[in-house]
C-alpha cells in the first residue's frame, strides 16, 4: 500500500513540475527600480462595450509616472499628478508596463475622464460621413463616427440603427 501511495506522489510531483514549466515558459518577471518610469493601465468601463467588441480602439496605458517606492515584491507607488489625488498611488507590478521613449506610445490623460477604478466612457462627438452598403438582399446604412479622445483617422463605420438607439443626439 506504501508502495502505491510513493507512486502516486512520485507521478504527482512530475506532472506538478512539468506544468509548472510550461507556465514559466511564458511568465516573465517584472522588476522596476526606483525613478523608472512606467504607463499604467487603464480600462473601458466595465459593461460598456464601444463597436459591439470589447476594448477595440481603446487606450490600454496611460502616463508615463515615476515610481517613487518599492512595496513588497509586487507592489510599487507611483508619482500621480493632482488630477488622481483620490486614487491610490500604490499598484500591483500586473498594472504596470515599462515605458520605453517614444512620444507616439504616450497618451495624454488630461482630456480622459478616468475613474476611481481606473476606467473611463467612450462617447461619439461627430458623424463625420454616411454610406449604405448594398449586399445582395439587403442595405446596411453605416455612419462614420468621431470618438472623443480619437482622431479622424480613428473614426469608425458604425451601424446608423444602432447609433440612433444608443445616442439620438447626434442625429438632431
Amino acid at each position: 500500500m506504501q508502495e502505491k501511495v510513493a507512486i502516486i506522489r512520485k507521478r504527482l510531483a512530475l506532472a506538478q513540475d512539468r506544468q509548472k514549466k510550461y507556465a514559466n515558459r511564458r511568465r516573465k518577471e517584472l522588476h522596476f527600480e526606483v525613478g523608472d518610469k512606467v504607463f499604467l493601465r487603464v480600462a473601458p468601463m466595465k459593461g460598456m462595450m464601444r463597436f459591439d467588441k470589447k476594448g477595440k480602439l481603446t487606450p490600454r496605458y496611460i502616463g508615463s509616472f515615476e515610481i517613487l517606492e518599492k512595496i513588497g515584491a509586487a507592489a510599487y507607488r507611483l508619482a500621480l499628478p493632482p488630477q488622481f489625488s483620490a486614487m491610490h498611488d500604490v499598484f500591483h507590478v500586473s498594472m504596470l508596463q515599462k515605458y520605453v521613449h517614444d512620444p507616439t506610445h504616450v497618451l495624454d490623460y488630461a482630456p480622459l475622464q478616468v475613474h476611481k477604478d481606473f476606467s473611463y466612457e467612450e462617447m461619439p462627438v461627430l458623424i463625420l460621413d454616411r454610406e449604405v452598403r448594398v449586399l445582395r438582399n439587403k442595405t446596411i446604412p453605416r455612419v462614420k463616427v468621431l470618438w472623443n479622445h480619437h482622431t479622424e483617422q480613428e473614426a469608425t463605420w458604425e451601424h446608423e440603427d444602432d447609433m440612433r438607439d444608443k445616442y439620438p443626439t447626434l442625429f438632431l
